[in-house]
């Protein structure tokens, strides 16, 4: 499969793109490049290669879970922009 000048006319319209003839040839040369490149994979023996949904090993990064004192509400509302009755109090967003 090779990719041909009205390929590239085809997906920069769909991308709104207007491309000189110049980019349009250059578009179609890396393209073509890279389906090129990616036909070697055909060539490789992947009979006994078990299928992988991640090129490497995946590990939750995450930490544990556990229970901390909140920070006291004084210290809290300090930082907020108004307070009303011990809440923060924000601009209405409905009507």
């Amino acid at each position: 499969m090779s990719i041909t000048i009205k390929d590239v006319e085809h997906v920069a319209a769909l991308a709104r793109l207007e491309l000189t003839e110049q980019e349009k040839t250059t578009y179609m040369d890396q393209l073509n490049a890279i389906l090129k490149y990616a036909e070697q994979l055909n060539g490789l023996d992947t009979e006994n290669i078990e299928p992988t949904s991640h090129a490497v090993p995946v590990l939750n990064v995450m930490r544990e879970d556990e229970t901390r004192p909140s920070l006291p509400l004084g210290k809290v509302l300090l930082n907020a922009p108004d307070e009303e009755d011990g809440q923060i109090k924000v601009p209405a967003v409905l009507e």
